[in-house]
């Protein structure tokens, strides 16, 4: 079966699904905002035969949905209607929907979808895997999400704070790896293990993390790394889904409190052969040469790919000192002071831990920048230096940049990533992240009144 799914597929669920009243069509734009229609049952198998309209802005838009003028998908082109259709696997029940309703994501088609084809993340990760494979490596990914519970309604002083508990109480202290903590919130968990059972997600392992009501769930890996993706994609819009039901929100912002933890996204990688054997697999705790030019290439373009792990102005907050943020371009074994960890275990299950997402970041873009950067490396057998022992914070000399604006000309002025991203995709991106700086640099806000109003 290609990509994009057949009609076998939709007739099939229609007919085991015989509740189901609407479809909701998404596509992810580039800031990893689900965008797309509402349909009626009657409506679907139209879009497997055909595809379905969608505007060509609706890939150049900021995280605040503006259209951006210059970013080639608006006036240039009339905002000309650009085809995509559903991807296999992809339609699944909406479990906590009031109406019955399912999921179908959707893809812009090569040819049929353009010009807003070169602008779709989705491709891009798929344009980066299919470089990879061409040489004899197939990558195997797995994501880990970290998340706010909060309470849907702010404090008296208009902050987001924690959701309330099963008791009533709201959590106050960080409890990491509590279990008292998972129990209170037991209700939601069961709800979206069982959604994401329904819908094939394969969530594993459930986590108190290091602040009060911050929570990560771990995803399976996958040998195939575009599907970790769309897991971890669809993972992310049901964790939302349920914690609306139960009526909380899931915040997946990178720092949503000053003094509190961050909320990362740690990618797993590694890369197999042809028939599946792990090619980082080996009895040496830093692993095989292979590895070691894969963590080589990653550092090397971690600069010129940051704004892609960290796309927003609040992603930049989350870089502090002792705080299990990377700081710096470091790599250890088994050390979560560094930006790069190969975790240990068995040596087959020898891989990279890439800590440096947030949790704000597309998963789509986070991983093609991780795998593009692998690639590098071993093309050019980068040697990464001697891994990190000890507090990686103490030991950090050349830090990560700590604001937006360095990292959006790094990628601009960046040819590596003009060859392995494309000119056409980084001209929309950039565009798109333009704009979305200069309208957060303009907007004046409490903290500015809180510093200037009487002092200045």
């Amino acid at each position: 079966m290609s990509v994009f799914a057949c009609l076998h597929e939709a007739q099939s669920f229609l007919e085991q699904n015989p509740d189901i009243e609407m479809f909701e069509l998404f596509i992810l734009d580039n800031n990893g905002v689900p965008r797309g229609k509402l349909l009626h049952r009657d409506e679907l198998l139209a879009v497997y035969e055909s595809g379905r309209p969608l505007p060509s802005t609706i890939l150049g838009l900021t995280i605040n949905g503006d259209d951006v003028e210059n970013s080639g998908l608006v006036w240039e082109v009339g905002d000309i209607d650009c085809r995509a259709y559903p991807i296999s696997g992809s339609l699944q029940r909406m479990p906590w929907r009031l109406i019955p309703t399912a999921a179908v994501q959707v893809s812009m088609h090569l040819t049929e979808g353009l010009p807003a084809t070169v602008a779709d993340p989705r491709h891009l990760l798929a344009k980066v895997i299919d470089a990879l494979k061409a040489d004899g490596y197939y990558p195997v990914m797995a994501a880990e999400l970290e998340f706010y519970l909060l309470d849907q309604k702010p404090d008296s002083n208009g902050r987001p704070q924690p959701a309330r508990d099963v008791d009533g109480g709201r959590p106050r202290s960080t409890q990491v790896y509590g279990l008292r903590e998972l129990e209170q919130i037991e209700p939601f968990l069961a709800d979206l293990y069982s959604a994401c059972k329904l819908q094939g997600i394969p969530a594993r392992t459930a986590i108190s993390e290091y602040a009060p009501g911050q929570v990560e769930i771990t995803l399976e890996h996958r040998s195939d790394a575009l599907q970790a993706m769309d897991e971890a994609v669809r993972y992310k819009r049901l964790v939302k889904g349920v914690a609306h039901q139960h009526g909380m929100t899931a915040c997946f912002m990178a720092k949503p409190f000053d003094d509190l933890a961050g909320t990362g996204m740690h990618m797993h990688v590694s890369l197999a052969d042809a028939q599946g054997n792990n090619l980082f697999a080996s009895e040496a705790t830093d692993g095989t040469p292979l590895l070691r030019q894969a963590v080589g290439g990653m550092l090397s373009t971690l600069l010129d790919s940051l704004l892609m792990f960290c796309p927003n102005a609040n992603s930049y907050r989350r870089f502090q000192t002792n705080s299990y943020a990377p700081l710096a371009a470091t790599w250890g074994v088994d050390n979560r002071t560094v930006s790069l960890r190969v975790p240990g275990g068995p040596a087959n299950s020898r891989h990279i831990e890439h800590r440096i997402c947030g949790a704000d970041a597309n998963p789509y873009l986070a991983a093609a920048a991780i795998l593009a950067g692998i690639h590098r490396g071993i093309r050019e057998q980068r040697d990464p230096g001697a891994p990190v022992e000890g507090n990686g914070y103490a030991q950090a000399t050349a830090l990560l940049p700590t604001d937006w604006l360095t990292t959006l000309r790094a990628l601009e002025g960046s040819s590596w990533a003009r060859e392995a991203f494309g000119t056409e995709f980084l001209d929309v991106y950039l565009a798109v992240k333009r704009a979305e700086y200069r309208q957060f640099m303009g907007e004046v806000g409490a903290q500015d009144w809180r510093w200037y109003l009487h002092q200045a």
